[in-house]
């Protein structure tokens, strides 16, 4: 794969409005281009919106592309164009598209005031769970962040009322914040959510479903970690009973918690 001659490539047209698609397309995994059965799950699994384009990358090449671009002189132009394209038209980007802008700003090496400003145009983009989460499991640049600030800077998308923004938030807290001192003010947050205030736009799903399943997975690995706060904090808790069961389920599916009690 020649993935540098492609970040070339894609760095010096960048500003004439070429989209890093033509760059992707060489790296777009055979099976997705051959194998119906493949494809199709594929893009069942990623499930993103109707109107977002699938190229078929697998997330190794994703992130190494995103690598190449952090390192490039005008990687600011380049995020900045990303900007540009998602503000012309919501669905111009591509899902691998929206991926590497965001592992962009992942890769970047910069002070952390710094990458809390780029994220602010990113994350209104978020509109799926597989770049929803790549992006914060792949952000350890969070755990130099002191934690009141990162904690501050999650405040305003916890409050959201756009499903995967939230869910941004929800994530972040589970990588980053789950630690002994800030248990009892994430599990607060969760309870302050009211998720009949939060907007989905999967319209075949139980609505806000991507915001239920993070406060899930949230719990789940708290129970890993801090199995007797959890079921205290679970059992009291005034959570609905579906992120009950939903919990409860990762819970089992979990090789650290599968023989731990949920509640």
């Amino acid at each position: 794969m020649q993935i540098s001659h492609s970040i070339d490539t894609f760095a010096r047209h960048i500003q004439t409005d070429i989209m890093i698609e033509k760059q992707l397309i060489p790296h777009i995994s055979p099976r997705f281009l051959n194998e119906e059965k493949y494809r199709r799950g594929h893009i069942r699994i990623i499930n993103a919106l109707p109107e977002r384009k699938i190229l078929g990358l697998h997330l190794p090449e994703i992130k190494q592309v995103a690598k190449q671009l952090a390192k490039q002189t005008d990687v600011l132009d380049i995020l900045h164009a990303f900007e540009q394209e998602h503000q012309a038209e919501r669905f111009r980007l591509t899902y691998e598209e929206t991926l590497v802008w965001g592992l962009t700003i992942n890769a970047l090496k910069c002070p952390w005031e710094e990458r809390l400003s780029l994220l602010k145009p990113y994350i209104p983009v978020l509109d799926n769970w597989a770049v929803c989460d790549s992006f914060c499991c792949n952000a350890k640049w969070a755990l130099k962040v002191p934690a009141n600030e990162l904690w501050q800077f999650l405040q305003p998308y916890f409050k959201s009322k756009r499903e995967f923004e939230v869910r941004f938030a929800l994530v972040m807290s589970m990588c980053y914040l789950l630690k002994e001192a800030w248990l009892d003010i994430v599990f607060h947050q969760l309870e302050e959510l009211d998720l009949s205030t939060i907007h989905s736009e999967y319209t075949n799903l139980t609505s806000p479903y991507y915001v239920r399943m993070g406060m899930a997975w949230l719990l789940a690995t708290a129970l890993a970690k801090y199995p007797d706060e959890t079921r205290s904090f679970v059992k009291a808790s005034s959570l609905t009973e579906d992120v009950k069961r939903l919990y409860a389920r990762k819970a089992r599916e979990s090789f650290r918690t599968r023989q731990v009690v949920p509640y």
